[in-house]
């Protein structure tokens, strides 16, 4: 993990005192507060946007939806757009599919907080940010009926809560995230094992059809760990959300910077074009991999970073 202590250093003594959250942490305040962008949002009033950056995801939330239920010959009165045709050229006679509503829809996320989130450079980290993500969808589950499941890595733990459609239960989910954004802060690890143990924990407790929202920064990707992520995408409607940081994106202002990684403090100098040049490349490089895994795998990809929109910016719906 890359730390800019330069740039970092101001958001951690001007923020640190707010009660409900901070830059650095997220409070159970702010989660339960993204309810209202939940209701903007459902309501219609998002106005459209059309960036490659976004992502183009129409919808994982369609509300109370109807699924194929049984085949049958063609009765008096029945809708004629309902006709199975192909049955009917083999059967030689009409006939149409019948539906049912669409019941316990289960909309469940996979939230990362290990060290690899705890990255801001101007707004907030990434932790904070991908937790309101997390409630957002919560709160948009719990408004269509729907059953609403976390599993939270926080790098060497997971926490999983079962799939349910009750608002004191997501208040308690929430509560949850607000706890563990805090701890992380002070005991921040990233055991790649127990990633792959905690997607593996999600995969055993989602349920086929399913929609289930992965929200990380996949800045570590693995054979065994794309293997889960294609598993999934086979049985569920998954949507990668990748939350990043606007310095990952491209270089800060030109300067020497005292950066730390992997323990090792080092001297960064961003006063060079080549260097901004292949800093930025570096991350496209990334970001167009990762879409590339989404195509093959034909699963949705969602960028998102720190300082976009929820209304505008964050197309989940």
């Amino acid at each position: 993990m890359v730390k800019l202590k330069k740039i970092v250093s101001k958001n951690i003594e001007s923020k640190t005192s707010k009660v409900s959250g901070n830059s650095l942490f997220v409070g159970l305040a702010e989660l339960m507060n993204m309810r209202k962008y939940a209701t903007y949002l459902q309501q219609g009033k998002r106005k459209k946007t059309y960036s490659n950056q976004v992502g183009d995801v129409k919808s994982a939330f369609k509300g109370r939806g109807i699924e194929m239920d049984e085949i049958r010959e063609y009765q008096f009165g029945d809708d004629v757009r309902d006709i199975d045709w192909r049955v009917t050229a083999r059967k030689e006679k009409p006939y149409t599919k019948l539906y049912s509503e669409e019941r316990d829809r289960e909309i469940f996320v996979w939230l990362d907080l290990s060290a690899i989130m705890l990255f801001g450079s101007n707004q907030e980290l990434k932790s904070v940010t991908a937790s309101k993500i997390a409630a957002l969808i919560g709160w948009i589950a719990l408004n269509n009926k729907d059953r609403f499941g976390c599993v939270i890595f926080d790098g060497k733990k997971s926490w999983v809560f079962k799939p349910k459609n009750d608002r004191a239960y997501l208040g308690a989910v929430f509560n949850k995230i607000s706890e563990i954004s805090q701890a992380v802060l002070s005991d921040n690890q990233n055991i790649e094992q127990e990633r792959i143990k905690s997607l593996k924990l999600l995969q055993s407790n989602v349920k086929n059809q399913a929609s289930v929202f992965v929200i990380s920064s996949f800045a570590y990707l693995s054979d065994e760990y794309d293997n889960i992520l294609a598993t999934l995408a086979k049985k569920t409607g998954l949507f990668m959300i990748n939350v990043f940081d606007k310095l990952e994106e491209k270089a800060p202002v030109s300067g020497q910077y005292m950066v730390e990684y992997n323990g090792e403090k080092l001297l960064m100098d961003t006063s060079s074009k080549i260097y901004k040049k292949k800093y930025s490349e570096y991350f496209a490089d990334k970001l167009k991999k990762k879409e590339l895994f989404c195509k093959k795998m034909a699963c949705k990809m969602i960028n998102f970073s720190s300082e976009m929109s929820f209304v505008g910016d964050l197309k989940i719906l």
